[in-house]
């Protein structure tokens, strides 16, 4: 009886394993969907337009967050809305390890 619960609490917690975010897919992903507007001549910290933020070195938390309420319609813009809708939950994961590992210029002023 042991041996069975022990198999079936295995194949039920693998049935959820979550796969690692993989900063090098992510960096993938940001060059072909990413870069047009989020970086300048491979700059992830000079934007297209001033008015678009800067990734590099954003908290992955933050990103995720931001790229699934895009999906989910919490944020409204049309752009990042048609852009994140074809985002897998691995594809945030990734993106946002990516930009999570650059070196940014984001800081708080003291």
């Amino acid at each position: 009886m042991k041996t069975t619960f022990a198999i079936a609490a295995a194949l039920f917690a693998a049935s959820f394993s979550v796969q690692a975010a993989d900063i090098a897919a992510g960096q993938a992903k940001a060059q072909a969907q990413c870069a047009a507007c989020h970086a300048v001549e491979g700059n992830w910290n000079k934007t297209m337009d001033p008015s678009y933020p800067k990734l590099a070195g954003q908290h992955a938390d933050y990103i995720a967050n931001t790229l699934k309420q895009y999906q989910k319609g919490g944020r409204n813009n049309a752009i990042m809305g048609g852009m994140a809708a074809g985002l897998s939950q691995q594809d945030i994961k990734d993106l946002s390890a990516f930009f999570a590992s650059l070196e940014g210029d984001l800081y708080l002023k003291k």
